[in-house]
């Protein structure tokens, strides 16, 4: 069965990456969890589209990413959200909220790329590390104040 993955799979592959498998193993775990679509000729050129578009956003140069990792770690980020007494939050700092706030900081961050330990659910001091490139990745500090 040939089928277009959607998600990571261990040992398979990638999103976007166009695997052969068992019949049984695509239609019982794969498509029912929605990790894979079956491939067709029309769902092969969009896989190709959204690489493509992927590539041209993604940073190729080695250098550039250690100058944007520099820029990142430079200067700590204000992440506001809603809390209660005491700096509890209202849930938890997701990695929209941190990207929202690289955003606005300068920083444009596919939030995919923004990688949290520990769910952050307090206000004050956090750290949360960023994907810039495979070879290079940046520890941002994050500043989790109280929106007013």
């Amino acid at each position: 069965m040939k089928l277009i993955l959607t998600h990571e799979v261990t040992n398979l592959g990638a999103p976007g990456d166009i695997v052969d498998v068992k019949d049984g193993y695509g239609r019982n775990f794969l498509l029912p969890r929605n990790f894979a679509i079956r491939w067709s000729k029309g769902a092969a050129k969009q896989v190709e589209s959204i690489k493509a578009a992927r590539d041209a956003h993604a940073v190729h140069d080695l250098e550039e990413a250690k100058s944007i990792k520099g820029n990142l770690e430079s200067n700590p980020i204000n992440v506001p959200v809603r809390s209660g007494a005491g700096g509890r939050l209202f849930g938890a700092v997701t990695v929209s909220d941190i990207a929202d706030a690289l955003g606005e900081a300068g920083a444009k961050v596919d939030k995919r790329r923004i990688e949290v330990g520990n769910p952050i659910k307090s206000l004050g001091a956090h750290e949360v590390s960023v994907r810039v490139h495979p070879e290079v990745s940046a520890r941002v500090k994050l500043n989790v104040v109280a929106s007013k």
